[in-house]
């Protein structure tokens, strides 16, 4: 697992759109008076949203100004949660699960995947500037492992050729279908179904 670090190039203004904006007061609503704060992890996944995958310093005080919070408990929260980045990532960020499933299952050919076509370091943008990887631990799929995420999609049941179509894609910034990649449904056996076959309920 790498190191998250703050970029360098920071943006010296932020401030909602206007849809996020209002998604952002509807989300403060949702908490009782004077505990406002308590909206802080979804504003920030909301930011990061908006600002293609990564949260500037910037947008952290924008947050601590609008919840009335201090900045450094916002920076805490944010720093403390792997979910949240700090540099820019790029449009499709890769996060290829590499716990004990997963690895036995083929996990180190997705990474080499990443590495030939994307760079050769974890969260470093790729030439083209559309996307970057990085190592994560379980992502919840060990049935379909491996897997990798990308962005908000899960990519279930992946081999060495089924990861570079995938990224192929997002390097030419297209949208690869999510969902699993073998012949079956959700996490039936790899084989098919054994039992409740003849259930009406199956």
């Amino acid at each position: 697992m790498s190191v998250k670090k703050i970029a360098t190039n920071q943006p010296k203004f932020f401030k909602f759109s206007d849809e996020n904006l209002n998604k952002a007061k509807k989300i403060i609503k949702i908490y009782p008076e004077k505990k406002q704060a308590s909206a802080l992890m979804p504003l920030l996944y909301l930011v990061q949203k908006q600002n293609e995958n990564w949260i500037p310093l910037v947008a952290m005080k924008y947050l601590a100004k609008m919840l009335d919070v201090p900045y450094i408990r916002v920076y805490e929260v944010a720093t403390f949660y792997s979910m949240y980045n700090f540099s820019p990532v790029g449009k499709y960020f890769v996060q290829v699960c590499t716990t004990t499933p997963c690895m036995i299952n083929g996990a180190e050919k997705l990474i080499n995947v990443c590495k030939n076509k994307i760079s050769q370091n974890q969260n470093e943008l790729s030439a083209n500037k559309t996307c970057s990887w990085t190592e994560v631990e379980c992502l919840g799929a060990c049935v379909n492992a491996p897997m990798m995420q990308i962005n908000e999609d899960y990519f279930e049941d992946l081999d060495k050729e089924k990861a570079e179509e995938i990224i192929d894609m997002i390097l030419n910034d297209r949208s690869p279908k999510p969902g699993y990649y073998k012949n079956r449904r959700n996490s039936e056996p790899i084989l098919g179904r054994t039992t409740l076959i003849n259930s009406k309920d199956a």
